[in-house]
C-alpha cells in the first residue's frame, strides 16, 4: 500500500469518527480526493505572495494542495471550527496559521490577524455553514481582493438540493462571474467545483462597511 493510500485511509477514519460526533460540522464521511484538490486550488497565482484562506480544512486534503501550489510563497490561513482538526492541521503544517472559530467570522477573524485584502478563499465547508447569519458568502465578497477567487465544492447529487440551489444563486448575486467545473468522477462522492471571481462590492478587511 502507498503513503497516499494509507493517509487516504487515516483521514476517512478521522472523517467518520468526527462526521458521528457532529454530521451538521463535517461535510462528508469521506476526504476529498487529490483530483478534487487540485480543481480547488486553481485560483492561486504561480508567481508573487498570495494571501489563501482556507475554510473547514478537515484532515488536510485541500490543505496539502494549497501548500504545494504555494510552495513556501504567501500567507495560508485555516479557519477551522472542529478543535481536532486545527489541532491536527496545526501540527502537520507548521507554516500555516490555523484559527480555531466559526468562519461565519471571517471578517473579523482576518482583522485581528492584520491580513489585508484575500486573494484566494477555499472552502470545504458544508451548506448548513452558509445558513447562518451574515450569510457566509457575504462575509467571503467582503473580504476578497477585487480580482479575488472563491472555491468551493458540490457533491453532484446534492447540487439540485434547495441548500445547493440557494449557494449557487449567492455566488452569482456576490460574484460577477462563476463556472462549474467538468465533474470530478474520481472522488467518492463525485463532485464539480464552483470557481467564483471578482466579487461585487469588496470591502476593506477591518473598515465595516466602508466600501472600496
Amino acid at each position: 500500500m502507498t503513503t497516499e493510500q494509507e493517509h487516504h485511509n487515516l483521514g476517512s477514519g478521522r472523517i467518520l469518527r468526527e462526521f458521528i460526533r457532529s454530521p451538521m460540522q463535517t461535510a462528508s464521511v469521506l476526504p476529498s480526493s487529490a483530483r478534487l484538490a487540485a480543481q480547488m486550488v486553481v485560483g492561486i497565482p504561480e508567481r508573487g505572495e498570495p494571501v489563501v484562506v482556507e475554510l473547514g480544512a478537515g484532515t488536510g486534503a485541500f490543505t496539502s494542495a494549497i501548500q504545494q501550489r504555494l510552495g513556501g510563497r504567501g500567507r495560508h490561513i485555516v479557519v477551522e471550527l472542529n478543535g481536532r482538526f486545527a489541532a491536527e492541521i496545526a501540527r502537520a503544517y507548521p507554516s500555516v496559521e490555523v484559527v480555531c472559530e466559526d468562519a461565519v467570522r471571517l471578517p473579523d477573524l482576518l482583522a485581528e490577524l492584520r491580513v489585508g485584502p484575500v486573494d484566494v478563499v477555499v472552502s470545504g465547508l458544508p451548506w448548513v455553514a452558509y445558513a447562518g447569519r451574515p450569510p457566509l458568502i457575504e462575509s467571503v465578497a467582503r473580504v476578497l481582493s477585487p480580482a479575488g477567487v472563491y472555491t468551493q465544492f458540490a457533491y453532484n447529487w446534492t447540487r439540485w438540493a434547495a441548500p445547493a440551489r440557494r449557494l449557487l444563486g449567492g455566488l452569482r448575486t456576490e460574484f460577477e462571474e462563476v463556472v462549474t467545473t467538468m465533474t470530478v468522477w474520481r472522488n467518492l462522492p463525485p463532485a464539480v467545483v464552483y470557481v467564483s471571481r471578482r466579487p461585487r462590492v469588496v470591502r476593506a478587511v477591518g473598515d465595516g462597511d466602508q466600501a472600496r
